[in-house]
C-alpha cells in the first residue's frame, strides 16, 4: 500500500526552476499520469519522490510519512527508467534475481520470486537468454520484472515506452494497465504521449514549465480544459484554437458565404456573438456562455476553441452551416482529418485553418467547396491574455 503527497515541491538547477510549487496527491492503488512536453519537469518530480534529487523547498510524503531525509532505499520505491539497463553478461534470470541478492535470501526463495514474476509477465521462455538477444518489447518486460521482484510499495515510471515502435507501444500500454490491475501497486507514470495518458491513467496531472496546469480524469482533461495550454496539448489532433472577439449586433449573427448571408441559429434573446478574426464567420453562442463572457471578460481579447469531432462537414448547403474550402485531406483509415480554409491572415498571408473529423467515406477533393457547422454546446472560450477558460 502506498499514497504519495507532494506539498509545495520546488526544485531549481541554477537559475532554472525545474518544478515550481507542485502540490499533488496520488491515492493508494491509483495509476496516476504526469503528462507534459519535454522540459516540463516530469522527470525531476519523479526523482524528488524517489530520493534521487533533493527538493529546494517543499515536502514529500509516502503513506503519510515525511521522507525528505530518507535515502532512495529507505523509500521502498521502484524506479522504471526510459532506458532499461540490463547487465549484458547476465541471463534474463540473473538480471531478475540481481535486486534480491542484497537481501540475503536463499536460492530457493529467489528462484520462487523470479519464476512468479516471469510467469506474470509471460517471459518464462526468456530466462536463459542474454539481453542482446531480446526484442524491444521483451527488454521492456524484463526491465519491469526487475522492478517487480522487489515487491515495492510504489512504482515510478519515467517514459518507459518512448523507445518502442508504435505497435509495441500499443501492446505494452495494454500490458502495463493489465499488470497494474493485477498487482494493485500504486503507480506514478510520466509521459509526453497523450495517448498513453488518455488510455492508461486513472487520473492525469498536466505539467508545463514546472507548474501543474490541471488534474482530473482523462475525460475531464479532454472535455473541460482549464486553459489554452491544456486545450492545445491534450487531443490528437489538438483542439482548434482561433482568436476571436465578442461583439454585439442589433440582429442575429451572420456567417457570410459566397452567395448569401447564412445565419447560425441560436437563442435570439441576446444578439451578441463571437467573431473569428480575419474571417467572415460570426457564431451565436448560448446565452449562458454570453453571460459568462460578460461577467469575466468584457473588453478582453478571446480565443475560440472547438474539437475536431465537434465540427460537421457536408457537401449540401444547410441554413446553420457556412461554406468553406477543403485545404488538405488526411485519410487515416477509420476516419479522415480535413483542413478547412476559412480565411487568410493579412499579416502573414497564411490560410486560417479549422480541422474537422469526418467518416472515411466522406472524401471531397482539395479545393472543393463544402459546408461546415459547429456543435454549439461544445464551443470553448478562453481569455487570450491569461489563457484561462471562460466558458
Amino acid at each position: 500500500m502506498a499514497e504519495i503527497k507532494l506539498e509545495n515541491l520546488t526544485k531549481c538547477f541554477g537559475d532554472v526552476v525545474a518544478i515550481d510549487n507542485i502540490n499533488l496527491e496520488v491515492k493508494n492503488h491509483e495509476f496516476m499520469i504526469i503528462l507534459g512536453p519535454t522540459g516540463a519537469g516530469k522527470t525531476t518530480t519523479l526523482r524528488c519522490i524517489a530520493g534521487l534529487e533533493k527538493p529546494d523547498e517543499g515536502k514529500v510524503y509516502i503513506n503519510g510519512q515525511l521522507v525528505n531525509d530518507f535515502t532512495p532505499a529507505q523509500r521502498d520505491v521502484a524506479f522504471v527508467f526510459q532506458e532499461h539497463i540490463l547487465y549484458p553478461h547476465l541471463t534474463v534470470y540473473e538480471n531478475l534475481a540481481f535486486p534480491l541478492k542484497p537481501r540475503r535470501m536463499s536460492k530457493e526463495e529467489i528462484d520462487k520470486i523470479v519464476k512468479v514474476v516471469a510467469e506474470t509477465l509471460h517471459i518464462e521462455h526468456l530466462l536463459e537468454r542474454k539481453p542482446n538477444t531480446l526484442s524491444g518489447g521483451e527488454t521492456q518486460r524484463v526491465g519491469l520484472g526487475r522492478a517487480m521482484v522487489r515487491k515495492p510499495r510504489l512504482f515510478l515510471m519515467d517514459e518507459p515506452l518512448t523507445n518502442l515502435d508504435a505497435k509495441l507501444r500499443s501492446e505494452m500500454r495494454a500490458e502495463l494497465k493489465w499488470r497494474h490491475r493485477e498487482l494493485s501497486i500504486t503507480t506514478l507514470y510520466v509521459t509526453h504521449d497523450q495517448v498513453e495518458a488518455m488510455s492508461m491513467g486513472d487520473r492525469v496531472a498536466v505539467l508545463n514549465n514546472g507548474v501543474i496546469q490541471q488534474i482530473g480524469s482523462p475525460m475531464d482533461i479532454y472535455n473541460r480544459p482549464v486553459n489554452i495550454f491544456v486545450a492545445g496539448f491534450v487531443g490528437n489532433p489538438k483542439m482548434n484554437l482561433l482568436n476571436c472577439n465578442f461583439e454585439k449586433s442589433p440582429r442575429p449573427p451572420l456567417i457570410k458565404g459566397e452567395k448569401k448571408d447564412t445565419v447560425i441559429k441560436g437563442e435570439k434573446k441576446d444578439t451578441a456573438f463571437l467573431k473569428l478574426e480575419f474571417t467572415n464567420i460570426s457564431i451565436d453562442i448560448s446565452n449562458h456562455q454570453k453571460q459568462k463572457i460578460k461577467e469575466n471578460a468584457i473588453g478582453r481579447e478571446l480565443v475560440f476553441g472547438i474539437r475536431v469531432e465537434d465540427i460537421s462537414v457536408q457537401k449540401i448547403e444547410a441554413p446553420e452551416f457556412v461554406q468553406t474550402e477543403v485545404y488538405v485531406i488526411e485519410p487515416l483509415g477509420a476516419y479522415n482529418i480535413i483542413d478547412l480554409s476559412i480565411g487568410k491572415n493579412p499579416d502573414t498571408g497564411k490560410n486560417i485553418i479549422l480541422k474537422a473529423k469526418t467518416p472515411p467515406t466522406f472524401r471531397p477533393e482539395i479545393g472543393e467547396k463544402v459546408w461546415m457547422g459547429f456543435n454549439r454546446e461544445r464551443i470553448h472560450v478562453f481569455d487570450r491574455t491569461t489563457g484561462k477558460m471562460i466558458t
